[in-house]
């Protein structure tokens, strides 16, 4: 997703142990929950710092990217990860027509880099932006510390939003740097214990 993420509701209850009599059976069973509200559900995950991502691809006519707070790493065997992003985004017709994507994690610093991810109505690979193809033609931003380039596994519709699956091709790290997290509407970073 682009900054706004979803997920289950984190005030839902435990079950409630099953009882041996059935008239205690009857009233222990939970009551139908009232739908979450989603702007509720949103105010929630502020509170969930999470890493910054930019997701690119190539498009109909060029290059196509967003900043995304939901990729998440699925499975080391085979290796795959999973994203999503609103079936309103602009990004999103590109996202349904490739078979390949770069996943790249942002670093501390990059703020502006995100920003510019998450802005409708610009182009977001003019300057300042550096970026290049890759020999495969993903675009790929040169700044960044680390980069995946996935190929898309599966797709799924999931409420307002669309998941992907994507398996993990080819991953490159250089340098030391702190990550950036985006937490209750701000970009931050973490420092490392001194015990660290």
């Amino acid at each position: 997703m682009t900054l706004e993420t979803l997920g289950r509701d984190p005030s839902a209850q435990p079950a409630q142990p099953r009882s041996a009599d059935p008239a205690q059976s009857q009233s222990a069973q939970p009551r139908s929950a009232q739908p979450v509200d989603p702007a509720a559900l949103r105010s929630a995950f502020r509170r969930h710092a999470a890493g910054v991502t930019v997701v690119t691809m190539t498009g109909p006519r060029g290059p196509v990217g967003f900043t995304a707070t939901s990729v998440a790493s699925l499975s080391a065997d085979p290796p795959l990860l999973s994203l999503s992003l609103s079936a309103t985004s602009s990004s999103a017709p590109a996202l349904l027509a490739t078979d390949t994507l770069v996943v790249h994690l942002l670093s501390d610093g990059q703020q502006e880099l995100a920003a510019r991810f998450a802005t409708s109505g610009i182009d977001r690979f003019a300057e300042p932006t550096r970026w290049r193809r890759l020999p495969t033609g993903e675009p790929l931003l040169v700044d960044a510390a680390v980069w995946l380039r996935t190929r898309i596994h599966s797709r799924l519709d999931a409420g307002d939003h669309h998941l992907v699956i994507a398996e993990v091709l080819e991953t490159r790290s250089h340098g030391q740097s702190r990550p950036l997290v985006y937490h209750n509407g701000t970009y931050g970073t973490i420092h490392p214990s001194p015990h660290d």
